[in-house]
């Protein structure tokens, strides 16, 4: 039996990078770079104004004031997207927009609220902005330059980056495709919500839950379907996962029931099995493996802990697969606000709700802990830790807390 610690090593050690593909720029936001990208272009590619106002030289308009102005002959208007046609000596200016080209002989641009224009001759009025309000020629960008590194996890700004420098099309890593394998004859999908509303049948959540999982780990969910309690059906479901899918998740089916053919059919098939347990809870059965060159992943049928161990085990496979070099969540530690007791020799996982303090951050627990309670993790933003030595903590300990979502952690507060 492995620990918890142990196990997650194997799972990430049990999986491989993907291979790359090219896919349009509109389509590679929070994909993963696979290429060093270099900029083909200078960016901006000439020195331009950062105001709608007048290019000037600075010389001419220092001392510049309300009650003693300074007079200058405009020789040209020039836009955005335009060119100078005329450089600018003394007692000169050119009126320009937010992104016009400066013409040569300006170092500097007064905005258009500090001066008084006639269509000839502008009077400025202030000469805060003289050197000023001026983007120069490869302040963001120089050609040749390194753009992105290979690795590097594309978000907003980056895709941004990419459109500067006109690459319309970029090589990132596959999205990983991940197989969601349900088992057992009382399970049912919501197209026999009437046997589940009756009671006769039990609802195939996790196969939901779990495609919610997979695509907030930016990956792609396999439906597999139901495998009633027969060898032969876990054989065809889990053989068409095997030719579909880079990861497959099972849930159910891998205790020591007589029922349970999940394992067995595996080891028909070849599978290598690298975790057969865990020392934790909730997910002591969990397991692990790879057959035919796909790994596998076997889950609890319990719905709690389907959910604790995909966070500890899939994700950060799937996010590995995906090219990402941060697998984990992060941690923090938290001072509970109750006393906490387990039966020991086990990692225990407890549903809790975190929260940040002036003084740190304190944790109390969603209620019973039962792995069955599903609602408990919809009111969970950590799991704490309890280490298997430990059985008992007072209130006021401190554990380590896994934050499962930090968008639970914003504030109702403007940030000024």
């Amino acid at each position: 039996m492995n620990s918890a610690r142990e196990a997650m090593d194997l799972v990430v050690a049990g999986v491989s990078v993907l291979a790359a593909e090219e896919v349009a720029l509109g389509e590679a936001l929070g994909r993963v770079l696979a290429e060093d990208v270099d900029s083909p272009l200078t960016v901006p590619a000439r020195t331009n104004s950062a105001m709608d106002g007048f290019a000037v030289r600075s010389g001419d308009v220092r001392g510049a004031a309300n009650g003693a102005p300074h007079r200058l002959r405009v020789l040209e208007e020039v836009r955005a997207g335009a060119v100078p046609t005329r450089p600018i000596g003394a007692g000169e200016a050119t009126r320009v927009f937010t992104g016009a080209p400066l013409p040569d002989g300006a170092d500097g641009v007064i905005r258009q609220e500090d001066t008084s224009f006639d269509g000839a001759v502008v009077s400025v009025l202030d000469d805060r902005d003289a050197g000023r309000n001026v983007r120069f020629a490869g302040e963001d960008l120089k050609r040749g330059a390194r753009v992105l590194d290979t690795g590097t996890p594309l978000g907003p700004a980056h895709i941004g980056v990419l459109a500067s420098i006109a690459r319309a099309r970029v090589r990132v890593r596959r999205c990983a495709r991940v197989g969601i394998l349900a088992s057992g004859d009382e399970i049912a999908d919501l197209d026999e919500a009437d046997a589940i509303l009756a009671g006769r049948k039990t609802a195939s959540s996790n196969s939901y839950t779990l495609d919610g999982l997979i695509r907030l780990a930016g990956a792609i969910p396999v439906p597999l379907g139901i495998a009633a309690d027969t060898p032969a059906s876990v054989r065809e479901k889990m053989e068409r996962g095997i030719a579909s899918c880079d990861l497959i998740v099972s849930t159910a089916g891998v205790s020591v029931g007589e029922y349970d053919y999940i394992r067995s059919v595996l080891e028909e098939l070849g599978c290598r099995m690298v975790v057969t347990k865990v020392r934790m809870r909730p997910g002591s059965p969990t397991s692990f493996g790879i057959v035919r060159g796909v790994p596998w992943v076997g889950l609890p049928g319990n719905p709690v802990s389907t959910m604790v161990c995909f966070e500890l085990f899939v994700r950060p496979a799937v996010r590995k697969m995906q090219g990402h070099t941060l697998l984990h969540r992060r941690t923090v530690r938290a001072v509970t606000d109750e006393p906490l007791q387990t039966p020991g020799r086990l990692t225990h996982f407890l549903r809790a709700v975190a929260r940040e303090t002036a003084d740190g951050w304190r944790a109390r627990l969603t209620g019973p802990q039962g792995s069955g309670i599903l609602t408990s993790m919809t009111k969970a933003n950590a799991l704490l830790i309890v280490p298997e030595e430990v059985e008992e903590l007072p209130a006021e300990s401190e554990v380590k807390a896994l934050l499962l979502d930090d968008s639970r952690t914003l504030t109702a507060e403007p940030p000024v």
